[in-house]
């Protein structure tokens, strides 16, 4: 199981014999993720969800014309936004642990990180990325602090060579990190995969 926690995603996919939760609270977003899903045959291994993470169940006003850079507004914004239910990432994932989540809520992780403390401290779950882009400042919140957040779970910041397949130092001005429990097993599960074809070549 994986996780796209905004969009949202709990990863993985069907192609590589994993199951994927996928979450995304804007309408407009979730009906195309849900076409995606469909027109890639992944609807047997994937779980879409229309609602929101955070660190408290109830409601959350998020923009609605940003495409995707739509966000949780922060206070004083005024913008076109809808009203979404959010849940807690533990309450979302319950004992269905992931290996790999994927957070991806334009400046909102501590929320979901805060809400899911549970899941985070699973040793089941070996890795989390993470955009570290600076944009957790509309809410007050470092990267560092993210990082700092992280480290305190158990997980050291990396960056990943999809083409040697094994995790690097994470570079200073990152876009995404990969926060990871266990550097052996990721690298073993990541070496050991089968090959893709894309249409620019293989990984």
């Amino acid at each position: 199981m994986g996780a796209n926690v905004g969009s949202y995603t709990v990863l993985a996919g069907g192609a590589v014999g994993a199951r994927v939760t996928a979450v995304e609270p804007v309408p407009a977003t979730f009906a195309h993720l849900q076409r995606n899903v469909a027109l890639n045959g992944m609807g047997e291994c994937t779980r879409c969800r229309q609602v929101g993470l955070s660190e408290h169940a109830g409601e959350l006003r998020f923009s609605s014309g940003l495409d995707t850079v739509n966000h949780v507004l922060a206070e004083g914004e005024v913008i076109p936004a809808v009203t979404v239910p959010v849940v807690r990432l533990d309450d979302l994932v319950g004992e269905d642990v992931p290996v790999l989540i994927k957070i991806d809520v334009e400046g909102h992780e501590l929320a979901v990180l805060r809400g899911g403390q549970q899941t985070l401290a699973d040793p089941r779950l070996l890795a989390v990325i993470m955009e570290t882009n600076g944009s957790g400042s509309r809410y007050g919140v470092s990267d560092d602090l993210l990082t700092g957040v992280r480290r305190a779970n158990g997980f050291a910041p990396f960056g990943y060579d999809p083409f040697a397949r094994r995790l690097v130092v994470a570079a200073a001005n990152s876009a995404n990190t990969v926060f990871v429990r266990d550097r052996a097993a990721v690298e073993s599960r990541a070496g050991s995969a089968p090959t893709f074809r894309l249409v620019n070549g293989e990984i």
